[in-house]
């Protein structure tokens, strides 16, 4: 069902938005540890994205290890791609140890609201607070409880429909909402930022939307805000969706254009 917005966009960013480009070096001076528990189909991408940004990615997904690593870290994602029973301990585990630290980290409900027992775990983690939830219309939709569900990973709702449901969902937990589509829209609940840009190709290639969650957590530590957090990953994956797209021939170069595009987006100023 579509919900029908009742936010408003209240400003709109693209690539060289001067917050931005101050965000990214400054990630890149930092090169914060982001530690990042994802789904096994997109790990590998997702550390080849964050060293191309600048970050420091970590995939450490022991339980005997996951705490002590949270404590370290200088943030943390949670994607539940691929999750399995063990899983959902390590999960749970280090988001509490992420509330209890402080460790500012990102959930990726992905495929929340199309399978039992993912939505389940989904819920207990957002009692620990993340700082930030990404995810597609779909897998909003359903987190928030306004229906959803999707077809598998994919979402069957455009980002806008969903926009009512993720204002509802940043205030009802204390978390920004990055609501991936067409047109990414990040908000605490009262402030809307539009992201327009990148490509569809952007939707065949396994593990950029994953990433992208994976992304924003490295700019947790770097920016003042989660908002601006969310937004600046947003802005840089959509310029180098864009510019990937230009240069690659299909799916597999795209691959390698799109970490080179987020190795060198702002190196000629």
């Amino acid at each position: 069902m579509s919900i029908e917005p009742e936010l408003k966009v209240t400003g709109s960013q693209v690539w060289p938005n001067p917050e931005v480009v101050d965000d990214l070096a400054r990630l890149r001076q930092v090169a914060p540890l982001t530690h990042c528990i994802t789904n096994m189909v997109v790990t590998n991408f997702t550390a080849n994205v964050l060293l191309a940004a600048g970050a420091s990615p970590a995939m450490v997904v022991t339980i005997e290890e996951v705490a002590d690593f949270v404590s370290i870290a200088q943030a943390l994602l949670i994607n539940v791609g691929t999750i399995t029973t063990i899983d959902a301990r390590v999960m749970l585990k280090a988001a509490a140890t992420a509330q209890l630290t402080g460790t500012p980290w990102v959930l990726d409900p992905v495929a929340a609201g199309a399978l039992k027992f993912r939505t389940e775990i989904v819920n207990e983690l957002i009692k620990f607070k993340p700082s930030v939830i990404r995810g597609n219309a779909s897998e909003i939709l359903a987190v928030s409880g306004f229906g959803g569900g999707g077809k598998g990973v994919d979402s069957t709702a455009s980002s806008f429909a969903a926009l009512h449901a993720a204002g509802q969902l940043a205030l009802m937990t204390g978390a920004v909402v990055a609501l991936s589509g067409e047109v990414d829209y990040i908000t605490d609940g009262k402030e809307v930022i539009s992201v327009p840009g990148g490509h569809e190709i952007m939707t065949k290639v396994t593990g950029v939307g994953c990433s992208l969650g994976a992304l924003i957590a490295a700019f947790l530590p770097v920016t003042p805000t989660p908002l601006r957090a969310a937004a600046a990953a947003s802005v840089i994956f959509a310029a180098a969706g864009e510019n990937a797209f230009k240069l690659a021939r299909g799916t597999g170069s795209f691959s390698v254009e799109f970490l080179d595009q987020l190795s060198t987006i702002g190196n000629q100023g």
